[in-house]
C-alpha cells in the first residue's frame, strides 16, 4: 500500500482536468446583437484563461513533487541506489511529460470538437489512432526505461517501482476518464 500522499495527486489531477472540462456544449449560436457581450466576454475569458494558466502550472510542480515524494517513501532505497535512480528518474519523468502533453493535447482537441457538434467519422478515426500511438509510445518509453533501471537497482526494486508508475498513472487517467464526455 502506499504509504502517503496519493489522494493529494487523485485531487490535484482533478483539479488540473477541471478547467479542461468546464465548458458545457453550447446551446446554440451567438447573434449579431450579441457583438458587444462577446467582446467583454471574451476579454475576460482571456484573463481568466492567463490565470488558468498559471494555477495549473503551479498545481503540475506541486504533483511533480508530491509524486516524487510518494517515489522517495516507497522505494527504500540504500544511498547508492538513490545516486543512480534519481537521474534515471528525472529523465524517464522529462520524456513522459512529452507523452502527457501528447495526451493533453489530445483531450483539449477532444473537447474542443465535442463542444461544437458531433464528431465526425475523420475526427473519431483519428482520435483513436493518435490514443493508440500515444499508448505505445508509453509503453516503449516504459519498457526503455525499465530497463536502465534494471541496470540501477535489484528486480524486485524495479518491479516495485513500475508498480507505483503504474498506480500513479492509472489514478490520473482514472480521472481523466470521468471527466471526458463520451462522443456523441
Amino acid at each position: 500500500m502506499m504509504k502517503r500522499h496519493l489522494l493529494s495527486i487523485a485531487m490535484a489531477s482533478s483539479l488540473l482536468a477541471a478547467p479542461v472540462f468546464a465548458e458545457p456544449k453550447p446551446a446554440a449560436k451567438a447573434t449579431a446583437s450579441d457583438s458587444k457581450g462577446a467582446a467583454d466576454s471574451k476579454e475576460a475569458a482571456d484573463s481568466k484563461g492567463a490565470a488558468d494558466a498559471a494555477n495549473m502550472e503551479i498545481l503540475r510542480q506541486k504533483i511533480k513533487s508530491d509524486k516524487k515524494l510518494i517515489v522517495a517513501e516507497n522505494m527504500d532505497l540504500t544511498d547508492a541506489e538513490a545516486k543512480k535512480f534519481w537521474p534515471i528518474y528525472d529523465a524517464y519523468q522529462k520524456d513522459l511529460g512529452k507523452i502527457n502533453q501528447r495526451i493533453s493535447d489530445l483531450v483539449s482537441g477532444y473537447i474542443s470538437g465535442y463542444n461544437k457538434g458531433p464528431i465526425s467519422n475523420d475526427a473519431s478515426k483519428k482520435i483513436v489512432a493518435d490514443t493508440l500511438d500515444i499508448e505505445k509510445a508509453e509503453t516503449d518509453l516504459k519498457r526503455s526505461y525499465l530497463a536502465k533501471f534494471d541496470k540501477a537497482l535489484p528486480p524486485y526494486k524495479v518491479a516495485r517501482y513500475a508498480q507505483i508508475e503504474n498506480k500513479i498513472r492509472a489514478l490520473v487517467k482514472y480521472e481523466l476518464a470521468v471527466e471526458i464526455p463520451l462522443m456523441d
